[in-house]
């Protein structure tokens, strides 16, 4: 069943909703902070060719100071074989505890999915995604579970933290099961 068009009311009322929240995230005092604004929040955006060529935006934490740990799942994330060039398949979870910055969840998924088309061993990409995002968005810890479904018969699990978990952070198991197969 198709959803009915929206009164142009109701998408006056949305994009003014949408921008009111989007000023007032972006006016805290620390978004002063920020250099330049977000290229992909609230834009159109197309798929980035390559990793290389995504960019990830960062927007100030909004609970700058406390400590927290956000989590970002990937159950659908694809890659291609460096020596086959067949589609990879994993389950990312990459959890972390925001600095002073979080990283934008839309250019999260772009960057994501710039992999589908990029040759990599499960390690390097795993472990690559979890370090570009450390090293971009300073957070205080962050780790990254790779968990890749079989090729050739055997899963791979790839997991890289930044350090050691913050004291008084909670940190609630990834969830993703090892591959078990068919029984």
């Amino acid at each position: 069943m198709v959803a009915d068009a929206m009164h142009p009311r109701q998408e006056r009322s949305l994009e003014q909703r949408a921008a009111k929240c989007q000023s007032a995230a972006m006016s805290d005092d620390h978004a002063q902070s920020l250099q330049p604004a977000p290229l992909h929040l609230g834009q159109t955006s197309s798929l980035p060719a390559s990793p290389e060529e995504a960019v990830l935006d960062y927007v100030p934490n909004p609970r700058a100071g406390s400590l927290y740990m956000v989590r970002f799942a990937a159950p659908e994330f694809t890659s291609l074989c460096p020596v086959t060039g067949q589609p990879d398949f994993a389950h990312l979870v990459i959890d972390y505890a925001p600095g002073e910055t979080i990283v934008e969840s839309k250019s999260l998924k772009l960057f994501l999915g710039s992999f589908r088309n990029h040759c990599g061993f499960h390690e390097d990409v795993t472990v690559g995604i979890g370090q570009r995002l450390f090293d971009e968005m300073k957070p205080a810890w962050l780790r990254i579970g790779g968990y890749w479904y079989p090729r050739g018969g055997i899963p791979i699990d790839v997991f890289w933290q930044s350090g050691t978990v913050p004291d008084g952070l909670w940190v609630p198991d990834q969830g993703v099961s090892s591959y078990r197969g068919r029984g």
